[in-house]
């Protein structure tokens, strides 16, 4: 595993942190065509990052290996898992799993009690062994008639101390 640091994305890494959701993306060997129409569902935008819901993985050099961010769906405790991409180089080395925890601390400590996530068939398997269901399908937001693997993690409530 890498030496691995999460924190809140800053205002300054717009693209930077989009530019690593496209790469990590691309690696699964989608075309240009699909990249191109993936493109708005792989940006990560300035307001994402001003809501304080976009972590980001750094290593020991400080240079982030990957991005994760959670979106509000209502006021019913469920987010969704809007964004989780790990560097080609920093996968299979922990990353995505300290991020996937991350993501669902910062859930729970908005008050979430799920975590959807819209994933990519690539991805399926990964969030099944970190304990999300699959519950359906969902329509892809990039790619109109693709049905991408819809999962649900439900957040174990933590008993505070105190």
């Amino acid at each position: 595993m890498l030496d691995l640091r999460i924190r809140s994305a800053r205002a300054g890494e717009v693209d930077a942190l989009t530019a690593l959701c496209v790469q990590s993306k691309a690696y699964w060997g989608y075309g240009a065509d699909f990249m191109k129409r993936s493109a708005v569902a792989l940006a990560v935008t300035p307001s994402m990052i001003e809501e304080g819901r976009v972590l980001v993985a750094e290593d020991r050099h400080a240079n982030p290996v990957g991005v994760a961010a959670i979106e509000r769906l209502g006021g019913d405790g469920k987010f969704d898992l809007a964004r989780l991409f790990v560097l080609p180089s920093a996968m299979r080395a922990g990353v995505g799993r300290a991020l996937f925890e991350a993501a669902v601390k910062l859930a729970e400590i908005e008050g979430g009690t799920s975590l959807l996530i819209l994933s990519d068939p690539f991805a399926e398997a990964f969030y099944a062994r970190l304990g999300a269901v699959k519950i359906g399908e969902g329509p892809s937001d990039a790619i109109p008639g693709r049905l991408l693997p819809l999962l649900e993690y439900a957040i174990p409530h933590r008993r505070m101390s105190g």
